[in-house]
């Protein structure tokens, strides 16, 4: 891969730590950056990047592409948006070390958990491997148009060992627990970047089940964590209900402090205490002051659904006289509720998942999607606002715009940082010390969330687009989405544009970056519908010095692999 030379000409290089750009030209050879400057000689290939920035390429810490690279060469979404490396394995799922009578007890996790439909999961994942060492071999021997790590996760580590006392969340023996130790300690000797686990009732099987790892009790987490401590290497992940509980931080650093590991725990606001993860940040900056590597992982932007008729939720799912239409096609669906008599029917209803009401019939936090995407949206281009200048009904309103674009039309329900109905509180996060970009989740939630995009999102809004508040430069901005992000996960190798450094890099048309609306593709297996964003303004992406991507379409070019952990 990249054996022959490459150089980037004349680009305006911002170099992934901060500095200031400066227009220079980009040798590549071999995979490696081999000069950074005025370049005299010439190349197999050249790239005029005059007027245009050069950056790292971007380190995605966050997604769930466990399966997806088990079946797919291309790391879509993640790989048109700029990223050149992504971990997977967060938030404890994935399907490794697993058996084969236990490997439906996984596949209920993911679809539960990441909304990945099983029958995907079923006819896409070809399994071939029990421990997690085995897992890691058989990606290894897959090619991709991006780089890939990937984690050893809590759930299916303790499935593993456990079986149905796993499912069940019954406390771990001693003997549990040091054989857990010993396999994920496994796990990162053969490579893996890290371990993750979960302690959210968000996080569920398709059966309803709360995640394996929910309560997993203090000697459990701590046995595993000591183990990949004394291999001197990897990292921990954490998703929890309570990342500002004095108790609940002072267990997971405690896992930091006693594996001398870095740990990463995942941050944003909830509606019900909008001030609490500012407690977070502060237990946080507390425990780093006092030597522990500790980050919290946040997203740039709200954490939203997405909603349509093609998709798994819309504002009328929970109505009764849903029910009859919800099975059909999408044009029968369509004419269905165009039928006078149906759409009087359903307006005549409430949503009988009083649970749902506030997520899916609230329309003062509902937003219709334009083809170029508003993600900081004011209140008056809610379906609320709009109803009200209208004069109308806003479910009505809601109902009609459904129909638009023969039934395509998408809604955005920001769930997570938007209480305000501004990102103030992500500009402050992201601004933090002692925070990461992340939370993505590219490779899940195939039919309602589509955040894989956040690259191009934070590039384009935070330093250029934002209309009001704080924004932040362009330099920093790329060094938070490259070189911090690579170094959180250990790979010290990329995310910087320096002599020896990989060549992962994106050449881009900062004036022309751009997003566009989410859409619909059925291009999993079993014909699976999943939710793709586009961008315009990558002139081109390069992996290991091979370009990847050309004008916003993929090359198809495959130089990516599985990226181990040092040592392995």
């Amino acid at each position: 891969m990249g054996e022959g030379r490459l150089i980037i000409r004349n680009g305006i290089v911002v170099d992934g730590i901060g500095t200031e750009p400066r227009e220079a030209d980009v040798a590549i050879e071999k995979g490696r950056i081999v000069e950074v400057g005025r370049v005299t000689s010439r190349a197999d290939e050249e790239i005029d990047a005059k007027g245009l920035l050069v950056t790292p390429g971007f380190v995605d810490i966050h997604t769930h592409y466990d399966g997806q690279a088990t079946w797919s060469n291309r790391i879509a979404p993640s790989s048109s948006h700029g990223v050149t490396t992504a971990i997977m394995g967060n938030c404890g799922v994935g399907f490794a070390p697993c058996r084969p009578n236990e490997r439906d007890m996984l596949v209920r996790l993911m679809e539960g958990v990441e909304d990945i439909p099983g029958v995907v999961l079923e006819e896409g994942l070809p399994w071939g491997w029990e421990s997690f060492p085995d897992y890691l071999d058989v990606l290894a021997k897959r090619q991709f148009d991006i780089d890939l790590g990937t984690q050893v996760p809590h759930a299916a580590l303790r499935i593993y060992v456990m079986g149905q006392r796993a499912a069940n969340r019954e406390p771990a023996t001693e003997a549990d627990a040091a054989t857990m130790a010993r396999l994920a300690a496994e796990g990162v000797k053969a490579g893996a970047l890290g371990f993750s686990t979960s302690r959210t009732l968000a996080h569920r099987s398709s059966d309803g089940m709360p995640t394996p790892t929910l309560n997993a009790y203090e000697p459990e987490l701590v046995a595993i964590a000591e183990a990949i401590g004394q291999t001197g290497r990897g990292v921990l992940q954490v998703v929890t209900d309570h990342p500002s509980d004095d108790a609940e931080f002072a267990l997971l650093s405690g896992l930091s402090r006693r594996s001398g590991r870095p740990l990463s725990i995942s941050l944003g606001q909830a509606d019900r205490a909008p001030d609490r993860w500012r407690h977070a940040l502060e237990l946080i900056k507390g425990a780093v002051d006092a030597g522990l590597p500790i980050k919290a992982q946040v997203c740039g932007r709200a954490v939203g659904l997405v909603y349509g008729l093609e998709l798994s939720l819309n504002p009328f799912s929970t109505h009764p006289s849903w029910a009859a239409i919800a099975d059909l096609p999408l044009l029968a669906k369509v004419a269905a509720m165009r039928n006078p008599t149906f759409k009087a029917g359903l307006l005549s209803e409430a949503p009988a998942d009083r649970a749902m009401k506030e997520r899916l019939f609230n329309f003062g936090r509902l937003y219709p999607f334009a083809e170029r995407p508003d993600y900081e949206p004011p209140a008056s281009d809610s379906i609320a606002g709009r109803a009200r200048a209208l004069g109308r009904d806003p479910a009505e309103l809601a109902y009609e715009m459904l129909l638009e674009r023969d039934g395509h039309a998408t809604f955005y329900r920001p769930l997570l940082n938007y209480t305000a109905g501004n990102l103030d509180a992500c500009a402050e996060m992201l601004g933090h010390r002692d925070s990461l970009v992340s939370l993505g989740d590219g490779g899940a939630h195939y039919g309602f969330i589509c955040d894989a995009s956040l690259p191009t999102f934070m590039l384009a809004h935070w330093t250029r687009d934002r209309r009001h508040g704080h924004r932040f430069s362009v330099p920093e901005m790329v060094k938070a989405l490259s070189r911090d992000n690579a170094l959180a996960v250990g790979l010290a190798d990329r995310g910087v544009i320096a002599p020896g450094a990989k060549a992962d890099l994106n050449v881009i048309d900062y004036d022309r970056l751009q997003l566009h609306a989410p859409r619909i593709s059925y291009d999993l297996p079993a014909g699976g519908r999943r939710l793709l964003q586009d961008a315009t303004g990558y002139r081109a992406t390069i992996v290991a010095g091979v370009v990847t991507q050309r004008d916003d379409r993929p090359t198809g070019a495959l130089p990516g692999r599985l990226v181990r952990g040092g040592g392995a």
